[in-house]
Protein backbone atom coordinates (compact mmCIF):
# COMPACT_ATOMS: atom_id res chain seq x y z
CA UNK A 1 0.00 0.00 0.00
CA UNK A 2 1.58 3.56 -1.13
CA UNK A 3 1.51 6.45 1.48
CA UNK A 4 1.04 10.19 0.31
CA UNK A 5 1.36 12.89 2.67
CA UNK A 6 0.28 16.43 2.30
CA UNK A 7 2.19 18.54 3.64
CA UNK A 8 2.46 21.72 1.13
CA UNK A 9 0.38 24.60 3.06
CA UNK A 10 1.33 28.01 4.51
CA UNK A 11 0.87 26.59 8.23
CA UNK A 12 -0.46 30.08 8.61
CA UNK A 13 -1.38 29.49 12.17
CA UNK A 14 1.78 28.63 13.59
CA UNK A 15 3.49 31.59 11.92
CA UNK A 16 5.79 33.04 12.87
CA UNK A 17 7.27 29.63 12.92
CA UNK A 18 6.76 28.22 10.14
CA UNK A 19 7.39 31.53 7.69
CA UNK A 20 11.27 30.35 7.44
CA UNK A 21 10.42 26.56 7.97
CA UNK A 22 7.68 24.24 6.24
CA UNK A 23 5.09 22.78 9.22
CA UNK A 24 6.53 19.39 8.45
CA UNK A 25 9.67 20.25 9.53
CA UNK A 26 9.32 21.82 13.07
CA UNK A 27 11.65 19.99 15.13
CA UNK A 28 10.48 18.33 18.07
CA UNK A 29 12.78 16.71 20.14
CA UNK A 30 15.76 17.26 17.88
CA UNK A 31 13.25 15.55 15.13
CA UNK A 32 11.15 17.20 11.85
CA UNK A 33 7.35 16.28 12.58
CA UNK A 34 7.73 14.43 9.06
CA UNK A 35 9.89 11.68 10.42
CA UNK A 36 7.81 10.57 13.39
CA UNK A 37 5.36 10.39 10.36
CA UNK A 38 7.25 8.55 8.51
CA UNK A 39 8.80 6.12 11.10
CA UNK A 40 5.76 5.50 12.02
CA UNK A 41 4.33 4.15 7.92
CA UNK A 42 7.83 2.08 8.32
CA UNK A 43 6.53 0.39 11.41
CA UNK A 44 3.38 -0.48 9.32
CA UNK A 45 5.19 -1.61 6.36
CA UNK A 46 4.14 1.21 4.13
CA UNK A 47 7.27 2.01 2.28
CA UNK A 48 6.32 3.74 -0.88
CA UNK A 49 5.23 7.41 0.08
CA UNK A 50 4.49 10.00 -2.08
CA UNK A 51 5.36 13.85 -0.29
CA UNK A 52 3.04 16.25 -1.89
CA UNK A 53 4.59 19.70 -1.08
CA UNK A 54 4.69 23.84 -1.86
CA UNK A 55 5.71 26.22 0.76
CA UNK A 56 9.78 25.60 1.19
CA UNK A 57 9.64 22.41 -0.66
CA UNK A 58 13.56 22.25 -0.75
CA UNK A 59 14.13 21.94 2.51
CA UNK A 60 12.15 19.12 2.71
CA UNK A 61 13.83 17.35 -0.26
CA UNK A 62 17.37 18.55 1.35
CA UNK A 63 16.84 16.72 5.00
CA UNK A 64 15.11 13.46 3.30
CA UNK A 65 16.33 12.98 -0.04
CA UNK A 66 15.33 9.67 -1.26
CA UNK A 67 13.77 8.07 2.61
CA UNK A 68 16.03 5.47 2.36
CA UNK A 69 17.44 6.51 6.09
CA UNK A 70 14.13 6.26 7.38
CA UNK A 71 13.51 2.94 5.16
CA UNK A 72 10.69 4.30 2.89
CA UNK A 73 11.30 5.20 -0.58
CA UNK A 74 10.29 9.17 -1.44
CA UNK A 75 8.58 10.46 -4.35
CA UNK A 76 8.07 14.36 -4.59
CA UNK A 77 5.13 16.10 -6.11
CA UNK A 78 6.22 19.82 -5.79
CA UNK A 79 3.35 22.54 -6.39
CA UNK A 80 4.14 25.73 -8.25
CA UNK A 81 3.68 29.42 -6.95
CA UNK A 82 -0.25 28.19 -7.38
CA UNK A 83 -1.62 26.59 -4.19
CA UNK A 84 -3.90 23.80 -5.05
CA UNK A 85 -5.48 22.96 -1.57
CA UNK A 86 -5.24 19.87 0.06
CA UNK A 87 -7.21 18.00 -2.78
CA UNK A 88 -5.81 19.74 -5.30
CA UNK A 89 -2.31 18.53 -4.00
CA UNK A 90 -3.20 15.31 -4.76
CA UNK A 91 -4.94 15.94 -8.46
CA UNK A 92 -1.49 17.10 -8.80
CA UNK A 93 0.12 13.87 -8.12
CA UNK A 94 -2.10 11.56 -10.30
CA UNK A 95 0.88 10.13 -12.47
CA UNK A 96 2.72 8.93 -9.16
CA UNK A 97 -0.40 7.49 -7.63
CA UNK A 98 -0.92 3.90 -6.80
CA UNK A 99 -4.69 2.50 -7.63
CA UNK A 100 -5.37 2.33 -3.74
CA UNK A 101 -3.54 4.87 -1.83
CA UNK A 102 -3.38 5.86 1.99
CA UNK A 103 -3.87 9.86 2.76
CA UNK A 104 -2.32 11.41 5.72
CA UNK A 105 -2.32 15.21 6.86
CA UNK A 106 1.38 16.67 6.87
CA UNK A 107 0.37 17.78 10.55
CA UNK A 108 -1.53 14.45 11.83
CA UNK A 109 -0.20 11.55 13.98
CA UNK A 110 -1.97 8.47 14.20
CA UNK A 111 -0.52 5.37 15.53
CA UNK A 112 -2.68 2.05 15.47
CA UNK A 113 -2.66 -1.29 13.12
CA UNK A 114 -3.00 0.51 9.81
CA UNK A 115 -3.76 -3.24 8.46
CA UNK A 116 -7.04 -2.59 10.21
CA UNK A 117 -8.11 -0.19 8.19
CA UNK A 118 -6.71 -1.23 4.70
CA UNK A 119 -8.06 -4.42 5.37
CA UNK A 120 -11.43 -3.08 5.59
CA UNK A 121 -10.94 -0.99 2.53
CA UNK A 122 -10.25 -3.83 0.81
CA UNK A 123 -13.39 -5.63 2.34
CA UNK A 124 -15.80 -3.13 2.11
CA UNK A 125 -14.61 -1.69 -1.28
CA UNK A 126 -15.28 1.98 -1.13
CA UNK A 127 -14.35 4.69 -3.32
CA UNK A 128 -12.66 6.66 0.18
CA UNK A 129 -12.65 5.19 3.51
CA UNK A 130 -12.33 7.79 6.18
CA UNK A 131 -11.15 7.17 9.47
CA UNK A 132 -13.20 9.26 12.25
CA UNK A 133 -13.02 9.45 15.73
CA UNK A 134 -15.97 10.06 18.37
CA UNK A 135 -14.81 12.98 20.18
CA UNK A 136 -17.22 14.85 21.14
CA UNK A 137 -16.01 18.23 20.38
CA UNK A 138 -13.07 17.37 22.92
CA UNK A 139 -9.85 18.52 21.13
CA UNK A 140 -11.22 20.07 17.88
CA UNK A 141 -14.56 20.97 16.59
CA UNK A 142 -16.33 17.49 15.51
CA UNK A 143 -17.88 17.63 12.09
CA UNK A 144 -19.13 14.83 10.92
CA UNK A 145 -22.52 13.14 11.53
CA UNK A 146 -22.46 9.37 11.01
CA UNK A 147 -25.15 6.53 10.50
CA UNK A 148 -24.51 3.10 9.50
CA UNK A 149 -20.78 3.23 9.02
CA UNK A 150 -21.35 6.36 6.17
CA UNK A 151 -20.84 9.94 6.48
CA UNK A 152 -24.45 11.85 6.43
CA UNK A 153 -22.70 15.05 6.85
CA UNK A 154 -19.03 16.39 6.28
CA UNK A 155 -18.88 20.13 7.16
CA UNK A 156 -15.90 21.95 8.83
CA UNK A 157 -17.40 25.23 8.85
CA UNK A 158 -20.78 24.76 10.01
CA UNK A 159 -22.00 22.81 13.09
CA UNK A 160 -24.72 20.41 12.73
CA UNK A 161 -27.39 18.89 15.49
CA UNK A 162 -25.44 15.24 15.78
CA UNK A 163 -21.85 15.96 14.74
CA UNK A 164 -20.08 13.49 17.23
CA UNK A 165 -17.10 12.64 14.96
CA UNK A 166 -13.98 14.17 13.86
CA UNK A 167 -11.69 13.57 10.67
CA UNK A 168 -8.91 11.89 11.78
CA UNK A 169 -6.46 12.68 9.11
CA UNK A 170 -6.23 9.39 7.47
CA UNK A 171 -8.54 8.00 4.31
CA UNK A 172 -7.95 5.50 1.87
CA UNK A 173 -8.62 6.38 -1.55
CA UNK A 174 -9.14 4.75 -5.29
CA UNK A 175 -7.56 6.48 -7.75
CA UNK A 176 -10.61 6.91 -9.36
CA UNK A 177 -11.95 9.87 -7.37
CA UNK A 178 -8.96 11.38 -7.92
CA UNK A 179 -10.02 12.18 -11.50
CA UNK A 180 -12.87 13.51 -10.21
CA UNK A 181 -11.16 16.65 -8.90
CA UNK A 182 -10.79 19.70 -10.87
CA UNK A 183 -7.37 19.85 -12.59
CA UNK A 184 -5.17 23.21 -11.89
CA UNK A 185 -7.73 24.58 -9.26
CA UNK A 186 -7.63 25.16 -5.49
CA UNK A 187 -9.70 22.64 -3.92
CA UNK A 188 -9.62 21.09 -0.46
CA UNK A 189 -10.22 17.59 0.67
CA UNK A 190 -13.11 19.20 2.99
CA UNK A 191 -14.82 20.43 0.15
CA UNK A 192 -14.72 16.77 -1.82
CA UNK A 193 -15.79 14.96 1.70
CA UNK A 194 -18.00 17.16 2.04
CA UNK A 195 -19.55 16.40 -1.68
CA UNK A 196 -19.42 12.38 -1.22
CA UNK A 197 -20.77 12.56 2.20
CA UNK A 198 -23.97 14.67 0.41
CA UNK A 199 -23.82 11.68 -2.46
CA UNK A 200 -23.49 8.76 -0.04
CA UNK A 201 -20.26 7.77 -1.22
CA UNK A 202 -18.45 8.43 2.01
CA UNK A 203 -17.79 5.39 4.01
CA UNK A 204 -16.48 5.67 7.18
CA UNK A 205 -13.84 3.66 9.71
CA UNK A 206 -14.40 4.46 13.37
CA UNK A 207 -11.18 4.18 15.75
CA UNK A 208 -10.89 3.89 19.36
CA UNK A 209 -8.33 5.50 19.60
CA UNK A 210 -7.60 9.16 19.48
CA UNK A 211 -5.04 11.46 16.61
CA UNK A 212 -2.47 14.10 17.62
CA UNK A 213 -1.84 17.15 15.57
CA UNK A 214 0.36 19.93 15.29
CA UNK A 215 -1.67 22.28 13.15
CA UNK A 216 -1.79 24.95 15.79
CA UNK A 217 0.48 25.93 18.56
CA UNK A 218 -1.72 23.69 21.06
CA UNK A 219 -1.42 21.13 18.85
CA UNK A 220 2.34 21.29 19.00
CA UNK A 221 2.95 21.70 22.22
CA UNK A 222 0.79 18.56 22.95
CA UNK A 223 2.55 16.17 20.42
CA UNK A 224 6.07 17.85 22.11
CA UNK A 225 4.17 16.49 25.78
CA UNK A 226 3.55 13.09 24.62
CA UNK A 227 7.31 12.50 22.84
CA UNK A 228 8.74 13.86 25.99
CA UNK A 229 6.99 11.77 28.19
CA UNK A 230 7.65 8.86 26.24
CA UNK A 231 3.85 7.86 25.19
CA UNK A 232 4.44 8.52 21.54
CA UNK A 233 7.55 6.61 19.66
CA UNK A 234 10.79 9.04 20.17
Amino acid sequence: MQAVILAGGLATRLRPLTQQTPKCMIKIQEKPFLQYQLELLAKNDITEVVLCLGHLARQVEEFFGDGSKWRVRLTYSIEDEKLLGTAGALRNAIKYLQPQFLVIYGDSYLDFPYSDIIEEFHRSKPEVLLAVFKNFNRWDKSNLVVENGWAKIYNKKVSSSGMEYIDAGLSLFSKEIVEEIPDGQFYDLADLYQTLAFQKRLKVYELKKRFYEVGSSKGLKEFAGMVERGVLIR
